[in-house]
């Protein structure tokens, strides 16, 4: 099926274009940073997770909008993504469980969407020269003024800020075991889910919430979650982390793996072209067993700066070496830089959750 709307184009930092039918929101323009997604399904999940914030996304695999929109399956109430650039769209989906298409969903959130650039080119452009600003904009455009808006239009850093819970809210497990207060930096659903599942109430604070504000739940351990951006621009987690160090066990994932690291004197950086899929092998070296494992991150750990820190690598990327997992037995405190909570999948990491509760238990 060839999907009919809007001319529009794809201009990035170098001035190349990339033409193609809007979907979605399909006037006007918008500047974000251009990434890829390797996942061949989940374009749902990929759509609601707040770790895209402030991003157009290329999807990799081809042929994205055939199943439809379900209710049940955002991962976030406030989609914060910028944008999708798909290679085929499909507007007519087949699945019992479809209540909406992927165009009009992003028509109502105001997000673009851009069908028709060769995305196979688009993927290789950004793993051979790194992310960087994009605009999606209507086809007509002169390429001067999307130059001038390229070069004026500054990313905002103020991601988590910007979706983070406002106040703190109590979800209430039946047959508690423990509960968790859980900072959120752009945390998404399932998350909540995991802990449910297991016997944990959740308490999920605000990315700034204050310490004595977290302890008067009087939890059984801290969970940091995943989200957008730098995790330098989130001092105030930063700064939490550090005053409960050693007071509860702490778990975080992706972004909160950058914060709990951060806290404890290691330092970050942010990768050429990041990792985003649903298919990234992980070696965890505490049991020697290879994870496959859903991923969406921009910035990693520095392996050397851990020196010190009290930290331990337990888990490695497998296909750049990169940090995956860092631990503090002492403290209670362990990270990984993916995403254990996985929807769709893969669920290789599930198992992380139960450690968190014998951390909890011990």
């Amino acid at each position: 099926m060839i999907y009919r709307g809007n001319e529009r184009k794809l201009v990035l930092w170098d001035g190349s274009e990339y033409l193609g039918m809007g979907f979605g929101e399909d006037r006007g323009s918008r500047v974000c940073e251009l990434v890829f997604n390797t996942s061949p399904v989940g374009y749902q999940e990929i759509l609601s997770d707040p770790s895209y914030t402030d991003q157009f996304v290329v999807m990799a695999y081809p042929l994205i909008g055939s199943y439809g929109m379900s209710r049940e399956d955002y991962e976030s109430r406030r989609p914060s993504l910028g944008g999708m650039i798909v290679r085929d769209y499909n507007d007519e989906p087949s699945n019992f469980r479809s209540s909406d298409t992927l165009s009009h969903v992003m028509k109502d959130l105001g997000i673009f969407g851009l069908t028709g650039p060769d995305t196979r080119q688009l993927v290789r452009k950004v793993r051979r020269e790194g992310t960087g600003k994009a605009l999606i904009t209507d086809a007509g455009t002169p390429r001067e003024e999307c130059m001038k808006l390229l070069s004026e239009t500054v990313l905002p850093g103020d991601a988590v800020s910007r979706v983070s819970r406002k106040w703190r809210e109590n979800y209430i497990c039946p047959n508690e075991r423990f509960r968790v207060a859980a900072i959120d930096l752009g945390m998404k659903e399932n998350i909540i889910r995991s802990f449910l599942a297991r016997g944990c109430s959740v308490s999920v604070f605000p990315w700034n919430a204050r310490e004595e504000e977290v302890m008067a739940e009087r939890p059984d351990g801290v969970f940091l979650s995943n989200g957008p951006g730098d995790p330098r621009d989130a001092a105030e987690a930063v700064s939490l982390v550090r005053k409960l160090r050693g007071k509860v066990p702490v778990f975080g994932i992706c972004l909160g793996h950058q914060i709990i690291s951060l806290a404890l004197g290691a330092s970050t950086y942010k990768l050429k072209f990041g990792h985003r899929g649903g298919n990234h092998p992980v070696r965890n070296l505490l049991t020697g067993r290879i994870e496959i494992t859903s991923q969406n991150h921009s910035y990693a750990v520095e392996e050397a700066s851990l020196a010190g820190t009290g930290l331990r690598v337990t888990h490695r990327n497998l296909l750049d070496g990169t940090v995956e997992g860092v631990m503090c037995r002492e403290e209670r405190i362990f990270c990984v830089q993916y995403h254990p909570e996985s929807s769709p999948g893969p669920h290789d990491s599930a198992y992380l959750f139960d450690g968190f509760i014998k951390l909890m238990e011990e």
